[in-house]
């Protein structure tokens, strides 16, 4: 048998029979192959992996460009509902009518947020067996709380109980969560760097957490968008730290080498990784121009005491700032814009008045030279 037939027919079966068609390989591999060209599908496919990676992945041109401490979110308390694949999500899965337990608490979040004291942020996680979860399941943070199976009809009475009174879900039981919680973006209909990079870090952590004997310690899974694709990959990790208290940290620009310092430092030995991190839950930093010298900052016992209250305007006023891209601060210090404004008039002033002085001596010696040529001239005539 010819063997472009061969090839051609070996194609048509695996094509129609395979359980798993080849859709990592590309069309031009198949018809190439088809046409009895040599093709190494291996080599077509790495190729084609090595480029998105490029365009989408950990080796894009924009990786480690923008300054990250001061970029995440201010909230305080951090609300994940249980829901489906991130495979499956569309791009703006809170406002998809077809999803509509999302859209539901997203709304009725933004219905009561006046009446809610504790600044709450909403994200969707992927139901994943070893997470423990089921679809409509509620993890709250930093109360490390789940509640089981939300329903529709429940959202009003679960916001109502819950975010608006503090109290337990009277239709619900509480259970407690334990150990650490990694959140990794892969939102993919929403951004393509999240959808490229996410999973790919999932898979490293999941491949670590059970080398390292971490399974009921540290559960990870994706997360849908929390602000900031160009940092992918992003992740947010919750876990407690040398106080003891739990506390949700971003970091971005997470590449799979980092997973293993993630483990170990952060979680293992509640380090911040100070190069990935991109901020804190509950954490009102002051971002000053001076970015490249942020440190981690401590919250002060005011400030946490406000924070426990749910009152937050205090905490947030103290450290109010114009914030501009990337963390840096567009402030500035008005009695210091008036003092460099006042200096610069002086220097004009100055300058000015300097440039007259210089203008009078030079006319008044121009006209002594004219006098000295005149009486010389006089001279000279009578002379002759």
């Amino acid at each position: 048998m010819p063997l472009n037939h061969s090839l051609s027919s070996s194609i048509t079966f695996c094509l129609h029979f395979s359980p798993k068609p080849f859709t990592r390989f590309s069309a031009r591999a198949l018809v190439n192959a088809m046409a009895g060209t040599p093709e190494n599908f291996s080599t077509d496919a790495t190729a084609d992996a090595a480029d998105e990676d490029v365009k989408f992945g950990f080796q894009r041109s924009e990786m480690y460009q923008s300054k990250l401490a001061g970029t995440a979110t201010s909230y305080d308390r951090h609300l994940f509902l249980c829901y489906k694949s991130h495979e499956t999500w569309p791009a703006r899965l809170e406002a998809s009518d077809s999803d509509l337990l999302p859209k539901s608490l997203s709304a009725a979040l933004k219905a009561r947020k006046d009446d809610i004291k504790i600044k709450t942020l909403l994200t969707i996680c992927e139901v994943r067996d070893d997470m423990e979860v089921s679809e409509g399941d509620i993890l709250i943070f930093p109360e490390m709380i789940k509640y089981r199976d939300l329903k529709e009809s429940d959202v009003d009475a679960f916001v109502d109980d819950v975010l608006v009174n503090g109290n337990t879900w009277s239709s619900g039981l509480q259970e407690s969560l334990s150990g650490s919680y990694v959140f990794v973006c892969a939102h993919n209909l929403r951004d393509r760097r999240c959808g490229v990079c996410g999973p790919i870090l999932i898979e490293e952590f999941s491949k670590l957490i059970e080398s390292k004997s971490l399974k009921d310690k540290v559960r990870v899974t994706a997360c849908s968008h929390i602000g900031g694709h160009k940092y992918a990959g992003n992740v947010i990790i919750f876990s407690s730290g040398k106080d003891g208290n739990i506390v949700g940290h971003w970091y971005g620009y997470v590449t799979p080498s980092d997973v293993p310092a993630l483990l170990d430092e952060h979680i293992g030995e509640g380090k911040v990784i100070e190069r990935l991190w991109r901020g804190q839950m509950g954490q009102y930093e002051k971002v000053t121009d001076k970015v490249d010298e942020q440190k981690v900052p401590e919250v002060t016992n005011e400030e946490k005491k406000s924070l426990e209250n749910g009152s937050q305007e205090s905490s947030v006023t103290s450290f109010s700032c114009c914030q501009g891209a990337a963390g840096v601060s567009c402030c500035r210090d008005a009695s210091a814009e008036q003092k460099e404004n006042k200096k610069g008039q002086g220097t004009v002033s100055n300058w000015f008045g300097k440039w007259e002085q210089r203008e009078i001596l030079a006319a008044v010696g121009v006209v002594g030279a004219v006098a000295v040529v005149a009486v010389a001239y006089g001279f000279y005539k009578k002379s002759r």
